[in-house]
C-alpha cells in the first residue's frame, strides 16, 4: 500500500535511492531497483489516479517494456484498443503502414489515470516505499554530491530523506537538474504548439490518423473509455495570435482535411483543450549522487510521441547503471558515461527526424519524391510506420530508400 506522508519531524531516514516522480520513468525506475533488491523511496507531489499532459500513445517498444516488467495484461485489461495502422494523409497522398516490431503488431494509447496507477502499484508491490501528496521543498546537496532531499506531505510536517542516489524523474522542470545546474546539449526551441482533447463518437477502427496540411498538423487516436484524442498543431510563431481562440484554430486546422473534419462534427467533445509546447534538448544525466530519468534528461517534440516509451528505456538503463554502482561492480562514471552514450546514440537520429518532422515546412523536392516512393511500396510504408514509432532508425531507413531511389535511376548494363 502507499502512504501519502510518511515520518514526520526532523529525523533522516537512509535510502540506497530516492526516486522523485512517480509517472511513466519514476514508478518503473523504483519498481525494477526495487525488484532487485535494493531500498528504494518513491515520492509524487500528485495522487493517483490523476492525469497529466501527454499524448499517451505508447508504441511496441514500450508494450515490450512492460510486456518484460509482468504489466502489459494489466494495461490491455483496462479495454484500451489496440491500434494497428499508422496512417499518414500528406496531402497529395498517403502512407499507411504497420508499427510492428519488438515482437508486437499494435500500438496502445491508454490514459494515463490509468498507466500511471499500474507503474505506481507495481513499484509498491515490488517493494518500494510510495509517498503520494508529497512536495520536495529541497534537494540536499553536500560538498558538491546530492545526499537526498527535504520535503512534506499532505500533513506539512518536514521530513529528511537521505540516500546513495537521487534520481529526478521529475520532468522538463526537474528539481533535481534545477539543483545539481544539469548541462543541457544539442538544443533546439520550441517548434510547436499542441492542443488536444477527447471526442465520444469518433470510432478509427484501431488506426492513428496523421494528417499535415501547411502549416497545421492534426491526428486522432482511440484510448479508454470509448473515446478518441484530437490533436493539432501549429508553430510558435502563431502562438500568440491563436491562444485566445483555441477551439476556433482547433477546428480551422481540422477543416484543412473536410472529410476528417466531418467525423469530428459528428462527434462530441468530453472535455476541455489541453495544450503543451516542449523544447527539445538532452542534459547530462548523472553526477555525483544523482541520475535524471526519462522527459528531465531528454525532451523532444511530441509530434512522433516517443516520450513514454523514452521513459521506459530510460528506467531499465539507469536501473542497471545504479545497480552496478549500487553493488560495487562499476563506478558512476564508469557506468553513467557508458548509458549516456547509449541514451543519446540510440536517441539522435529520431530526435532530429522528430524535429525536421515538426517544422510543418514543405519537404525539398528529393524528400518528396522520396516520400512518393514510400507511398508506392507496401513495405516501405511499414518502414515508415515503424520510424515513427521508434522500432526502425530514421538513418537506417531513410538510407535505404535512397539506395533504392538510386538504383531504379541508374541504368542497367546491357
Amino acid at each position: 500500500m502507499t502512504s501519502a506522508a510518511g515520518p514526520t519531524g526532523a529525523s533522516a531516514r537512509e535510502h540506497d535511492v530516492i526516486v522523485i516522480g512517480a509517472r511513466c520513468a519514476g514508478s518503473p525506475t523504483a519498481m525494477l531497483l526495487a525488484r532487485l533488491g535494493h531500498k528504494v523511496l518513491l515520492v509524487d507531489r500528485a495522487t493517483f489516479p490523476s492525469d497529466t499532459i501527454s499524448t499517451h500513445l505508447i508504441h511496441p517498444p514500450g508494450l515490450a517494456a512492460l510486456d518484460r516488467w509482468g504489466l502489459l495484461d494489466r494495461v490491455i485489461a483496462t479495454g484500451c484498443p489496440p491500434v494497428g495502422t499508422y496512417a499518414f494523409d500528406l496531402g497529395h497522398f498517403v502512407i499507411a503502414g504497420s508499427p510492428a516490431g519488438d515482437g508486437f503488431d499494435v500500438s496502445y494509447a491508454p490514459r494515463r489515470t490509468v498507466l500511471d496507477k499500474i507503474l505506481l502499484d507495481a513499484a509498491a508491490e515490488s517493494g518500494a516505499e510510495v509517498r503520494e501528496g508529497f512536495t520536495v521543498e529541497e534537494i540536499l546537496v553536500d560538498g558538491g554530491t546530492v545526499t537526498g532531499l527535504k520535503g512534506h506531505g499532505k500533513d506539512g510536517g518536514t521530513v529528511t530523506e537521505h540516500a546513495r542516489f537521487v534520481v529526478g524523474a521529475d520532468g522538463l522542470h526537474s528539481s533535481v537538474a534545477r539543483a545539481v545546474g544539469a548541462a543541457a546539449y544539442a538544443e533546439k526551441p520550441k517548434i510547436n504548439a499542441y492542443y488536444y482533447a477527447y471526442w465520444a463518437g469518433l470510432p478509427l477502427h484501431g488506426t492513428y490518423e496523421a494528417y499535415d496540411r501547411g502549416d497545421r498538423a492534426f491526428a486522432a487516436w482511440e484510448t479508454n473509455d470509448g473515446l478518441t484524442l484530437v490533436i493539432a498543431g501549429w508553430p510558435m510563431s502563431d502562438f500568440e495570435a491563436n491562444r485566445d481562440d483555441i477551439e476556433g484554430n482547433v477546428h480551422a486546422a481540422l477543416a484543412r482535411a473536410p472529410s476528417f473534419a466531418e467525423r469530428v462534427a459528428r462527434g462530441s467533445r468530453t472535455g476541455r483543450f489541453v495544450g503543451t509546447a516542449i523544447p527539445n534538448h538532452f542534459r547530462t544525466p548523472y553526477g555525483p549522487g544523482w541520475v535524471l530519468v526519462g522527459d528531465a534528461g531528454y525532451l523532444k517534440d511530441p509530434i512522433t510521441a516517443q516520450g513514454i516509451q523514452d521513459a521506459f528505456g530510460d528506467a531499465e538503463r539507469w536501473t542497471r547503471v545504479l545497480d552496478d554502482v549500487l553493488a560495487g561492480r562499476r563506478s558512476l562514471d564508469e557506468a553513467g558515461r557508458a548509458a549516456q552514450e547509449e541514451r543519446d546514440a540510440k536517441a539522435m537520429g529520431i530526435y532530429e527526424f522528430t524535429a525536421q518532422f515538426a517544422t510543418l515546412e514543405p519537404p525539398p523536392p528529393e524528400m518528396q519524391q522520396l516520400l512518393l516512393a514510400v507511398s508506392e511500396s507496401r513495405s516501405a510504408q511499414d518502414e515508415f510506420a515503424r520510424v515513427t514509432a521508434g522500432v526502425t532508425p530514421p538513418e537506417e531507413f531513410f538510407g535505404h530508400m535512397q539506395e533504392r531511389m538510386e538504383q531504379q535511376r541508374t541504368p542497367r548494363a546491357a
